[in-house]
């Protein structure tokens, strides 16, 4: 997740309600000063099980392929022995395809990486969770300093471990009603005819 930066993330905040109702002044618009500074950046690294939506997160200063193979021996030690088969879906990014990506990777054959195709993020079940995480940390804060941003998405991933369940890719869209059906379906067009 990144590149993300200490600064100002805008929230919901609360609407100042009528006070007096003779007082015929609509109420205020949610506001956020604008925050022009930022005060140190970095990249969020990820490792997410669907199945029982267990994650795992680390901050690294930048996303260089030293730092993402040291990402990759938390996650194998995350992941424990036990798991026969890893697949690890990745996006196309240049430190995922490193040598010494393909060093680590020949060194653990339980090991598969499997690469999303270009411009497809939505196959990438993490990029979900990502929105929630951010929710979760970032969302309506302010933060001065990179290490605070560490903290917090530290404390929402804490949080999310606690409370988890198995992710279910596309959830909401089969909680919402079905639409009325158009002038062109087929059990309307029989009425006509």
């Amino acid at each position: 997740m990144g590149p993300e930066s200490a600064k100002s993330f805008p929230g919901q905040q609360v609407v100042r309600a009528l006070a007096d109702p003779a007082d015929a002044r609509p109420a205020e618009r949610a506001k956020q000063e604008a925050d022009y500074g930022r005060r140190g950046k970095g990249y969020i690294f990820g490792a997410f099980c669907p199945a029982s939506g267990e994650a795992l997160t680390a901050p690294y200063p930048g996303r260089t392929t030293a730092n993402w193979v040291d990402f990759l021996d938390r996650v194998d030690v995350w992941v424990g022995p036990e798991a026969e088969t890893v697949y690890a879906i990745q996006d196309n990014l240049s430190a995922h395809r490193a040598t010494d990506v393909l060093l680590w990777s020949l060194a653990r054959p339980r090991w598969e990486f499997v690469f999303q195709p270009t411009y497809a993020a939505y196959l990438n079940l993490i990029e979900p969770w990502w929105k929630v995480l951010r929710s979760l940390a970032l969302r309506g804060r302010r933060f001065a300093t990179w290490e605070e941003v560490c903290q917090a998405v530290a404390a929402a991933t804490t949080y999310w471990n606690k409370h988890r369940h198995p992710f279910i890719w596309g959830r909401r869209r089969r909680h919402r009603a079905r639409r009325k059906p158009g002038i062109a379906h087929p059990a309307l067009l029989a009425h006509v005819a």
